[in-house]
Order: C-alpha cells, then sequence, then structure tokens
C-alpha cells in the first residue's frame, strides 16, 4: 500500500471516528456511531499494518492480531451488562501500558536519528510525557477496575497531607524529566525513565485510591479522557498523525465527559483530576434503620394497584436493575401500563450504575421507546405532579440527603427528588446502603413504600398482577 494511499484511508478513519462521536451523542444514534468507529478502526489498522513503514515481519503482527480479536470476542460474549464499567476500567489500562511499552521502545531505538539536535530533544520529551500519561493511566484504571469489581472497597484512602503528596510528586516529576533530557546525550537517561515511571504507577495508584465511591462514575470518564492523551502522545512518538488526532478526540471527548459528570455531582471537576478532593465533604458513614426510623414494607398487589391506578409514573433505574437483569420486565411493564393509557417515563441520573449512559444503555437493549427516556434535568420539575415514582436498583441518585444534610458525603449533589412525588416504591434486596456506603432518608419517608427482594423476580410478579 502507497504512502498516499494510507494517508487517504487516514482521513477516512478521522471522519469516520468524528462521526461516532455525534453519533455516540444521541440515544437514537448511538447505535450507529458503532458501527461508523468500528469501520473506521478496520481501515486504521489495515493502512497501518500493510503501509510502506511495516516492511517485515508482518506475519508476526497478523498472528498477534488473531490472538488479540480472539480474547476480545470471548471476552464480549462473556462480559455481562453489569460488568460494563469495569471492563471498561480496565481495558483503559491496556491503552495506558501500551503508551509505556512503546516509549520504552522508542527510547531503545537506536536506529532513529534525527536532523537537528532540537528534534532530538522533542522527541525526548515526547517520550518522557507518553510513558508518564501511560504509567498513570495503567495503574490508576487497574485500581478503578478492583474497585468497581469490588475486589477494593469503595471507601476513598485519605492519606495525611495527600495533596501536598500529589504537588510533591508531580515536581519531582517535572525534575527528573528535566534531568531525564540532560542525561539522554551519555547514556544514563534510562534511570531517570524508570524512576519516572515507578512514580507515575504509585501516582495513578493513590490518585484513584483517594477517590470514594460515589465519584466512580467519573473516574470512569476521567480514566478514558487519560488513555486518549496517551494514545495521542504515543501518536507524537511514533510520527502517526492518526494517533494523534484519534488521541485527541478521546482525550478531549473524555475530559468533557468529565466535567458534565462533576456538574451532575456537583464535584470540582479540576479536585477529582487531581486525586479526590470533592471527598473532603464529611465522613463515608453506614447508617442503621434505627437511625432514620421505619420503612413502610408493601406487597405485590399492592404496588401493582398503585401502578395501574395511577395517571403518571415515573421509573428511575439504578445499578440494582443491571444486576437482576430487569430492564426487559420493565419494559413490559411499561408496555402494559401504557396500554392502560398511564403516561410513563424514565428518570435518568447522569451518573446512574457505575459508568456514565449505562442505564440508557440498560433501556436500549431492552427496546425501551427513546421518547420516554429523559435526562434528570428535563424530568425533576415533574414529580409533584407524578403519582407513582418505581425506584428500581438505585439509592444514591434519589437520596434527600445530598440536599438536607450539609455532612453529607453526597452533600450539593443533584438528585433526582423522587421524594415530591405522591408516592414513592423503591425495589432494593436489603436496607443495604448504596455505593456511596451511606444511609438513604428517603427510604423511611411517609409517602415511601419498600419493596423489598430481587428486582427481576418482584418485577414479575408485578407483570403477571397487570395483565
Amino acid at each position: 500500500m502507497s504512502e498516499g494511499l494510507v494517508t487517504v484511508s487516514y482521513i477516512g478513519a478521522i471522519i469516520l471516528f468524528v462521526l461516532t462521536l455525534g453519533g455516540l451523542s444521541h440515544q437514537e444514534t448511538a447505535r450507529k456511531g458503532n458501527v461508523y468507529g468500528m469501520i473506521g478502526m478496520t481501515i486504521a489498522v489495515l493502512a497501518t499494518v500493510f503501509g510502506p513503514e511495516v516492511t517485515s515481519n508482518i506475519h508476526l503482527i497478523i498472528i498477534a492480531m488473531l490472538i488479540g480479536g480472539s480474547i476480545g470476542i470471548t471476552l464480549a460474549k462473556k462480559v455481562t451488562m453489569t460488568q460494563m464499567p469495569e471492563l471498561v476500567a480496565i481495558l483503559h489500562s491496556l491503552v495506558g501500558l501500551a503508551a509505556v511499552l512503546v516509549g520504552y521502545v522508542n527510547f531503545m531505538d537506536e536506529s532513529i536519528s534525527f536532523p537537528t539536535h532540537a528534534e532530538k530533544v522533542i522527541h525526548e520529551v515526547e517520550i518522557y510525557i507518553g510513558v508518564l500519561i501511560g504509567a498513570v493511566t495503567f495503574s490508576g484504571s487497574v485500581v478503578a477496575f478492583g474497585k468497581l469489581s469490588g475486589l477494593i472497597g469503595g471507601s476513598p484512602l485519605i492519606l495525611p497531607a495527600r495533596h501536598w503528596l500529589n504537588l510533591g510528586l508531580l515536581i519531582l516529576s517535572i525534575w527528573i524529566g528535566y534531568a531525564f533530557v540532560q542525561q539522554a546525550e551519555t547514556g544514563g537517561a534510562m534511570t531517570y525513565l524508570m524512576i519516572m515511571t515507578a512514580i507515575a504507577l504509585l501516582f495513578g495508584i493513590h490518585m484513584v485510591m483517594a477517590i470514594g465511591g460515589a465519584d466512580m462514575p467519573v473516574v470512569v470518564s476521567m480514566l478514558n479522557s487519560y488513555s486518549g492523551w496517551a494514545a495521542s502522545a504515543t501518536g507524537f512518538m511514533l510520527s502517526n498523525d492518526l494517533l494523534i488526532v484519534v488521541g485527541a478526540l478521546v482525550g478531549s471527548s473524555g475530559a468533557i465527559l468529565s466535567y458534565i459528570m462533576c456538574r451532575a455531582m456537583n464535584r470540582n471537576f479540576i479536585s477529582v483530576i487531581a486525586g479526590g478532593f470533592g471527598t473532603d465533604t464529611g465522613a463515608v458513614t453506614g447508617g442503621t434503620v434505627e437511625d432514620q426510623g421505619e420503612v413502610v414494607p408493601v406487597e405485590t398487589d399492592e404496588v401493582a394497584n398503585l401502578l395501574q391506578n395511577a395517571k403518571e409514573v415515573m421509573i428511575i433505574p439504578g445499578y440494582g436493575m443491571a444486576v437482576a437483569q430487569a430492564q426487559h420486565t420493565v419494559n413490559e411493564i411499561t408496555k402494559t401500563l401504557r396500554n392502560k393509557n398511564v403516561n410513563v417515563r424514565f428518570g435518568i441520573h447522569p451518573v446512574a450504575g457505575r459508568m456514565p449512559g449505562h442505564m440508557n444503555v440498560l433501556l436500549a437493549e431492552a427496546k425501551v421507546p427513546y421518547d420516554i427516556v429523559f435526562e434528570m434535568d428535563e424530568i425533576n420539575n415533574d414529580f409533584p405532579s407524578t403519582d407513582v415514582s418505581i425506584i428500581v436498583g438505585a439509592n444514591d441518585i434519589v437520596n434527600p440527603s445530598a440536599q438536607e444534610d450539609p455532612n453529607s458525603p453526597i452533600a450539593g449533589m443533584p438528585v433526582l427528588e423522587c421524594w415530591k412525588g405522591t408516592t414513592t416504591i423503591v425495589l432494593k434486596r436489603s436496607m443495604a446502603t448504596g455505593y456511596a456506603g451511606i444511609q438513604n432518608p428517603l427510604f423511611f419517608k411517609e409517602n415511601t413504600r419498600m419493596y423489598f427482594g430481587d428486582a427481576k423476580e418482584s418485577l414479575d410478579a408485578v407483570l403477571k398482577e397487570l395483565q
């Protein structure tokens, strides 16, 4: 494949990636956006592998692609929707690891020559920055995977003077970077590169460990941004325009998404990026039933009567719906109620679940109509006129403590104000706390009814009553 054809292929791939981002911005076009992305990546990979820069060992590259593709297909078939957040996190770690390895290989490649000293220094800076971002992304993503999968606790790790520690590591990395460039002429720079890598790995671990469970959706989008910048840095190291542009697209879109997530959780964007400054608002406490009062349990027939006698019903899904895989039953209940002339709508919090857009994907999978799915800002003012709000496995995103308790870890976080409706039905297995680790006063309000049990089994029983 000629260099001109490779350039044209890269331009086509970039256009497709831009269309991908545009498609993913709306539920109706998300599927088409994914298709654009797959076609663009296929073109990019083929153009690179069969381009003029790859002159030998193509068979090894093809073998590696087959092995990696087989692993990816196997994972895609086995991973459930509840495991998507941790899958995304671990895939981000692979991008970071790739940036680190490419950086080291580039540094050790003695065949690379530069016309001027300035170009050589620029290349060394590119290597250093690429390895730095890649190492932070790798270790941070591994910790995020551990937190999302439950292998690591969701509570933030608050070290003494952690802000000064972060600042010290940053200053030390800058100084080591200066020494790395200086020593690159004498051959002693590898030591500095390895020291910086170790520091970056520690920084990534500390950064994510310091972020509490309530902020994990922000962490996922933040690491997505980091992986993009790591890919872009890799593009600079390899002089690959496609990697530079695509990495910048992913990095900037991830940063924008992180900002949106922070606004949805009333967190400061810079604070979260710097490593959990947003966890200063009080200790994470679980609370007990006795602290709040008594709950009012409800049975299946009562739930069915409340729903079919209502005019306005709001369904608020959470991570519990994903765990129970109850989205299809929710859709059947929705269709049944709409056939009975009940206006059913869905209220989606921006950080519902453990990954941005998690609930939207689940509802789309169950074929819930897009036009009845609304974001929090669109729906929050409608709760006073809502007859029944049904909470399916959500907790922190409907917690009044965000507005009523200034010492709560989620204080100031915008939430779905379902308690303002006539009746709220909460589906939960038990009185366990949510991912933020705090009790929810909603459960003890006079107009709240607790419907205990597995969400799918409970909703199946309600559906049977409604039919």
